[in-house]
């Protein structure tokens, strides 16, 4: 079974996100794991952060974990959908997709240890 592995908020400012949320809710965030355009939410399932972009979105991007992201890109066009070529980082390869009505989803195959 696929499921969600997980989902990053925009924001155009990181720190401002920080500092509200972490207010808020009390969270800490993993400075390890963080960067100058990302900050990852500490001890959080499922796993999740903030990026910084130029021009928000309101809704959240979902990452679907799945165990071989070629195949399951090769699935999306397939079905009438897009894929991205899949990018690479320390927590494994991931792809923009969109479904066959234009939704925008993200697939996440990923690194041992994740």
């Amino acid at each position: 079974m696929v499921q969600l592995g997980y989902f990053t908020l925009d924001t155009v400012d990181i720190a401002k996100a920080r500092a509200f949320f972490g207010a808020l809710f009390g969270w800490s965030f993993d400075d390890d794991a963080s960067k100058p355009t990302y900050a990852h939410v500490s001890d959080s399932q499922p796993p999740f952060g903030f990026t910084k972009v130029e021009r928000k979105s309101d809704y959240p991007n979902l990452y679907f974990r799945v165990d071989d992201i070629a195949a399951a890109c090769a699935r999306v066009t397939d079905l009438g959908g897009k894929a991205a070529i899949p990018a690479e980082s320390a927590t494994g390869l991931s792809c923009v997709c969109c479904d066959d009505q234009g939704m925008s989803f993200s697939l996440w195959q990923p690194a041992d240890g994740y």
